[in-house]
């Protein structure tokens, strides 16, 4: 069965607004909730960026769903402290966490001055960093000399049992490369021929059996005009495409992409419809290529009426169709 989630965007809006938002999805019928980690917005205009592992230890203490949260070690956070903050939330969360790891994006990680290197080079950063993480979990006292450097680490706070550790991939490069690795595979919505060789890539490279987990882009508002306009005014920045979007240093430089960004453009990147029917039935493909969970990111910034429009008429459709 497929749960259907609640993304909370902290790039778009306050922590304590987030935290609002959290406890309404739970009540209007949404079935789990996953947090984004960003240490800068895409642009000026959606204006926060909350530090997302305070929030999620708040947030979970507030609603009883699943959570997760993606980050990316190795730059921001060592990996041991990755490792560390897992934990914590899994012991006072048993069951309830699941961490994603990614490669990361310049506009977070470049904080500290490191080398920002290529994707390659990345990709062999994350995986020393996720084998760290892992040990780390299962009690081991870790030494390791390479990308990262860790002495005797070791975690003393553990939970029952570790938090399933996802790779976020949205090439099937990277997708194959984690299959082996990782407990399962956290992917972006994109036309379904391209996401199923994404997911076949995942399982072949390892992957078979694991569970998958789809972060759905969309935006719905009372007329199609309003969602598409809503749509382009705040995720017009994030559609660089290709590695272009990884290497950018600055929401000004999201920005400068941002103005070449037709409203047109957007629309073939998200799911825009002012029809709830549509969108149900858009989903419904999702689920059929066998999703654990679908969390839904409304882009536009009327949450609580997208939170109240889906709640009544589109979970009722999707939720029934996932079981």
């Amino acid at each position: 069965m497929a749960l259907i989630g609640f993304h909370a965007s902290h790039e778009q809006f306050a922590p304590s607004h987030l935290l609002a938002l959290a406890v309404e999805a739970e009540a209007a019928g949404f079935q789990a909730l996953m947090s984004s980690d960003h240490f800068k917005p895409w642009a000026e205009a959606q204006g926060q960026s909350g530090f997302a592992w305070s929030w999620i230890g708040a947030a979970m203490a507030r609603i009883a769903l699943p959570c997760g949260l993606i980050t990316a070690p190795g730059y921001r956070y060592h990996p041991a402290v990755v490792a560390q903050g897992a934990a914590t939330l899994a012991e006072m969360f048993p069951d309830r966490f699941w961490l994603a790891l990614g490669s990361g994006e310049r506009i977070n990680e470049d904080v500290t001055g490191l080398p920002w290197p290529e994707k390659a080079e990345r990709n062999a950063r994350l995986r020393e960093c996720a084998d760290i993480i892992r040990a780390l979990l299962a009690g081991e006292t870790v030494t390791h000399r390479g990308r990262v450097t860790a002495i005797d680490a070791k975690l003393y706070s553990l939970p029952p049992s570790a938090p399933l550790l996802f790779a976020a991939a949205v090439t099937e490069a990277t997708a194959g490369l984690a299959g082996g690795w990782a407990d399962g595979l956290l992917t972006v919505n994109s036309d379904l021929p391209q996401l199923r060789r994404v997911v076949e890539a995942f399982r072949r490279g390892g992957g078979e059996g694991k569970p998958i987990i789809l972060q759905v882009g969309l935006n719905w508002d009372e007329s199609e005009e309003a969602a598409l306009s809503g749509a382009h005014e705040q995720w017009r920045y994030c559609l660089a495409g290709g590695e272009v979007s990884w290497d950018l240093r600055s929401p000004a430089d999201f920005e400068r992409i941002g103005r070449l960004v037709r409203p047109e453009d957007v629309a073939g990147d998200l799911l825009i419809s002012a029809d709830l029917g549509r969108h149900a039935a858009w989903l419904s493909d999702y689920i059929e290529l066998g999703f654990s969970e679908i969390h839904l990111h409304q882009v536009g910034r009327n949450q609580e009426a997208f939170i109240e429009a889906f709640g009544r008429s589109v979970l009722p459709q999707i939720v029934g169709a996932a079981r």
